[in-house]
């Protein structure tokens, strides 16, 4: 294949797999307004229930023991939630493996589909939804939790702000967000692209697990603003996009940081009054 004929050929696969992650993407944001919708419930007071996020009006006493299907549905709640905020800021690095994978098939080399690569990196994102379902189950049990998912116990949200706004300042956050904002730095620091399936599957859950390691507390404030507040979500989606692909990432994180400790303490300050 000569050379113009690849750069054809790569501009295509760079336009197939954006669109793939767009579709992706928009599908997810369809079932979050879905689901936020069906919650809204038309302003009807709804103390003493919860509402079970399953798009079909589903409502259980608030008292009642979670059941099998309501851990399933929250569970998937949250993956297809995170894969809606944090499939954007990980086009970069799933594009660079598509183009090194075309240009390995050209030269007849063996190399694995991007699908590997992606659902590796998915697969870290469902680990934290797992945890972030018990968490939820755990608050919801402590009677911590509204029927529109927010925490119901001020203290509990400002200590919450403030470590969430401590942790965007630690090495921790800093070590991590380097290997989201730069995805050659993290190919180089953990051997480059696999050839086979298996290797770029736990590649691919490697660098979701960076991810995580940067944002899961971040995550933590969807419990602040409501788990199903759309336009919250969107910021929290927005701000991951801005830490991990603009140049002033950092500083981005740091100011929301900043931020946040400062709502917290504010909130500290209201809920002893």
């Amino acid at each position: 294949m000569t050379d113009s004929a690849l750069e054809t050929v790569l501009r295509r696969d760079r336009w197939i797999v954006s669109g793939a992650i767009g579709g992706v993407v928009a599908l997810a944001w369809s079932y979050v307004l879905w689901l936020a919708n069906d919650m809204d419930m038309g302003g009807m007071d709804m103390t003493g229930f919860r509402m079970i996020p399953a798009g079909i009006g589903i409502m259980l006493p608030a008292n009642e023991p979670w059941r099998v299907i309501e851990f399933t549905y929250v569970f998937l709640m949250w993956v297809i939630m995170m894969v809606g905020m944090m499939a954007p800021s990980a086009t970069p690095m799933i594009l660079m493996y598509a183009r090194v994978a075309r240009q390995a098939m050209a030269q007849g080399k063996p190399f694995a589909a991007t699908g590997w690569f992606a659902a590796g990196y998915l697969l870290a994102w469902s680990g934290f939804s797992l945890a972030a379902t018990f968490l939820q189950w755990v608050i919801e049990r402590m009677a911590m939790l509204d029927s529109r998912m927010t925490l119901a116990n001020n203290l509990l949200g400002a200590f919450v702000l403030i470590a969430v706004g401590i942790y965007q300042w630690t090495p921790l956050k800093d070590a991590c967000l380097v290997q989201c904002q730069s995805p050659l730095l993290f190919l180089m620091r953990h051997g480059g692209f696999r050839g086979h399936a298996r290797g770029s599957l736990l590649l691919g859950l490697q660098h979701g697990g960076y991810c995580v390691g940067c944002c899961w507390l971040l995550m933590a404030l969807l419990f602040i603003g409501g788990v199903m507040n759309v336009l919250w979500i969107a910021l929290l989606a927005l701000l991951v996009l801005l830490e991990k692909l603009t140049p002033v990432g950092r500083w981005i994180a740091r100011a929301a940081g900043i931020a946040c400790v400062g709502a917290g303490a504010w909130l500290l300050a209201f809920s002893l009054q």
